[in-house]
């Protein structure tokens, strides 16, 4: 009976070391918390880049992993590309811009 209790908490402890596993982050892998930063703070930086009048948001594609923020499409100026990844910037959360915005 002691044995089988034993083999039974040694299941339980592998069992729960292997889902916490399963949760976490790696370099290239995100764990659950940190997915749904991510989606709060693209979220907000696609709201942001909405409220601004001079951009056109639809054309800029965002996308967060890890806090890094990075935004992609075409836009009309320079001062556009430099506007939004200032907004991208104001954004509670987000550690940097990595910009590949492109030129009409």
């Amino acid at each position: 009976m002691k044995q089988l209790i034993s083999l039974f908490s040694a299941f339980i402890l592998a069992l729960t070391l292997i889902t916490a596993t399963g949760c976490a982050s790696t370099a290239k892998h995100e764990g659950t918390g940190e997915y749904l930063d991510d989606s709060v703070i693209t979220t907000k930086v696609k709201a942001a880049l909405f409220d601004e009048p001079n951009l056109r948001s639809g054309q800029i594609n965002v996308e967060t992993f890890k806090g890094v923020v990075q935004l992609s499409g075409f836009v009309d100026t320079r001062d556009n590309i430099n506007r939004a990844v200032e907004i991208a910037r104001s954004v509670k959360g987000v550690v940097s811009v990595k910009n590949d915005m492109r030129l009409k």
